[in-house]
């Protein structure tokens, strides 16, 4: 005889009266039990919650990708459908594109043949988002952990990841490659530096590796670990920086001055603030002009009959005239002043 799986509205009849989750917590009073027993007890709960609440994501995902579709595949309202969806059961766009996301990171490593279905519970929620988010390669390793019954977590995908990062990149010297095998030069130190060093120029990062296949221990990787991200920080900065790049200046000499005084941190940090203070100079003209204009309609809906809201209007002149003044603290002892002044 064959076996015909329960229906869908089967199931939803069967658990019409669900059965609550119960699990027997430790008494966290009671001093007879040891602290690695105790630990061991709250943290086996702790992974079926973690596996049940990744499982039902997967499914509510790939729910929410089914109502999507079917809006798409015969709505006329452009997506209100699926927005109306979700608004009657109180979930934000956000959240069900996250969900969506989620499935069809699962279907897609049960598709490829990296994961078996039942490995599955072997992840974290978290680090099973983390896996799909990774490089085909990391995922195959993070899967066949997985299927090998190792309990995957955050940590887990990070460590793998860092391994294959040090293993496989181009940019780290073979006796560096030598010492994260062996683990006297751990993976998560090189992994930054990989990370950083794909951000400079074939030069920069050839100094880098000379450095590092020189003096290959973990305070040399940490330097240069830092000074890729200054260099990284100062190139991608100055490149934004309008003042910068009207002017006559060299930026590659200065930059190889800031290394050979060994101020590259500071110049790059300067840099990375002037460009934060371009755009804030942008973004409060944009936002005075606006004001200004706000200012204007209110100030044509308005007579003689509402003198409480002209004294409104008159008060913000001080935010809206070319003259901007504003308190820096509740004492008003300091005040700032800022003359708007702008030219075709």
């Amino acid at each position: 005889m064959v076996e015909v799986a329960p229906s869908t509205v089967e199931i939803a009849e069967a658990l019409t009266m669900p059965v609550d989750l119960e699990f027997e917590l430790p008494d966290p009073e009671d001093e007879e039990i040891a602290e690695h027993d105790f630990q061991q007890k709250v943290d086996d709960v702790w992974k079926v919650c973690d596996r049940f609440d990744l499982q039902t994501d997967i499914w509510r995902g790939r729910i929410l990708r089914a109502v999507r579709d079917r809006e798409k595949f015969g709505g006329e309202n452009r997506g209100a459908g699926f927005l109306n969806w979700l608004k009657n059961r109180e979930i934000s766009k956000s959240q069900a594109y996250a969900l969506i996301q989620l499935a069809n990171s699962a279907d897609t490593l049960l598709a490829e043949g990296n994961l078996e279905p039942d490995a599955i519970q072997n992840f974290s929620k978290r680090a099973f988002i983390e896996t799909a988010k990774a490089e085909p390669e990391v995922q195959k390793l993070v899967s066949e952990a997985a299927q090998n019954g190792d309990r995957i977590t955050r940590r887990e995908v990070k460590q793998l990841t860092d391994e294959y990062t040090a293993m496989n990149s181009d940019f780290l010297p073979d006796n560096v490659k030598e010492k994260a095998v062996d683990g006297s030069l751990p993976p998560r130190h090189l992994a930054p530096l990989v990370k950083e060093m794909e951000k400079l120029s074939d030069e920069q990062i050839d100094d880098i590796k000379k450095e590092v296949e020189a003096n290959p221990d973990i305070d040399t990787v940490k330097k240069m670990t830092s000074t890729a991200k200054s260099l990284a920080k100062y190139i991608d900065s100055a490149s934004q920086v309008e003042t910068l790049r009207d002017s006559p200046i060299d930026l590659e000499m200065a930059l190889d001055e800031a290394m050979r005084l060994d101020c590259l941190s500071i110049t790059a940090d300067l840099v990375k603030q002037a460009s934060n203070l371009e755009q804030n100079v942008a973004k409060l003209y944009t936002l005075w002009k606006k004001v200004g204009s706000i200012s204007d309609r209110l100030y044509v809906e308005t007579g003689s009959s509402s003198p409480n809201l002209r004294s409104l209007l008159t008060c913000l002149e001080r935010l809206t005239s070319e003259v901007i003044e504003v308190k820096l603290d509740e004492g008003g002892e300091k005040l700032v002043r800022l003359r708007v002044m702008t030219e075709e």
